[in-house]
């Protein structure tokens, strides 16, 4: 790495880990009282992930008047705000205080598709406390592997990877995750992943999400079809009445093979994105606006951003 790179990495570092730490002394209702208004503060500051979020909210939600897009989209900021002061909490939370923090529903799913020992893949969207579905599920003992894209900071990559180790889980770095995945399902393991993210068109299949194809990954269905493993979506939104995260386990969706795999593929991811989009209506203030879902487009079609 070159010197300047290096500083860069070191600074980087150095802001990241004060942020977080300076977040983590704090009480956990001040911790994420602070995160929320940064992401109010991230929402006046960062005019081209506005333009973004504003693009996705006019192709998810064509009817929708500016004032709602604008109250959707400063609750996605708020909400990536509030999951930073959650994050900052964890280098010195109990399991107990974080089972506290967690409304646990449907978790029988997990236990009978893991008595199988065929393997279980969960599945979410980049929806509520995402990040912290996987520790509360390694605190109750169902402990996973799950991928991540590394971050280009290996410094920063490292302090947060410690933390979502910490109860047990593992991270697979997804881009050479495959023959790791199939090795885990194969044993019996569980196996987390998160494909309402874009792919380059030769990583995906484009599948409808709010109407429009939108490329998706096409391993999560793969793994399913070549394993046997049981799918089953997670999603862990903020329930503002409980005042709790919702961790709701779903029924396992239906694997079916007709003996045509890239049409098997199409269909199961189709319902993985399916099961995503109801709950992003459920809770659209909640879901990741800010990412350029729709940017890589079938042949022939237009730009979006």
């Amino acid at each position: 790495m070159a010197k300047r790179g290096r500083l860069q990495t070191l600074l980087e570092y150095t802001l990241a880990r004060a942020l977080l730490s300076g977040l983590g002394i704090l009480p956990r209702r001040l911790a994420v009282a602070a995160g929320r208004a940064m992401g109010r503060l991230g929402y006046l500051s960062f005019s081209d992930l506005r333009r973004t979020g504003s693009r996705n909210l006019d192709i998810a939600f064509p009817n929708l008047g500016p004032t709602e897009r604008e109250r959707l989209l400063r609750g996605c900021f708020e909400n990536l705000g509030r999951m930073l002061g959650e994050f900052s909490q964890l280098p010195r939370i109990t399991p107990e205080q974080l089972r506290a923090r967690m409304h646990c529903e449907g978790l029988e799913h997990l236990r009978a598709a893991r008595e199988k020992g065929r393997g279980v893949i969960l599945f979410t969207g980049h929806l509520g406390a995402w990040e912290l579905s996987s520790f509360a599920l390694s605190t109750l003992g169902h402990p996973l592997s799950f991928m991540v894209r590394r971050l280009d900071n290996d410094l920063i990559e490292r302090m947060i990877d410690k933390v979502r180790q910490r109860f047990g889980n593992r991270t697979l770095d997804k881009n050479a995750v495959s023959r790791q995945a199939l090795r885990e399902l194969n044993e019996g393991g569980t196996l987390g992943m998160l494909p309402d993210v874009n792919m380059l068109a030769r990583e995906g299949v484009f599948v409808d999400f709010f109407g429009t194809p939108a490329s998706t990954t096409s391993m999560l269905a793969k793994l399913a079809l070549r394993t046997g493993a049981a799918v089953i979506p997670i999603y862990a939104p903020w329930d503002e009445q409980r005042q709790q995260f919702l961790l709701r386990l779903e029924p396992p969706l239906m694997v079916e093979r007709t003996g045509d795999e890239a049409e098997d593929v199409r269909r199961l991811t189709a319902a993985f994105m399916t099961s995503i989009e109801k709950v992003v209506r459920r809770y659209p203030e909640q879901w990741l606006w800010i990412h350029k879902r729709w940017k890589t487009r079938p042949p022939g079609e237009p730009e979006l951003y």
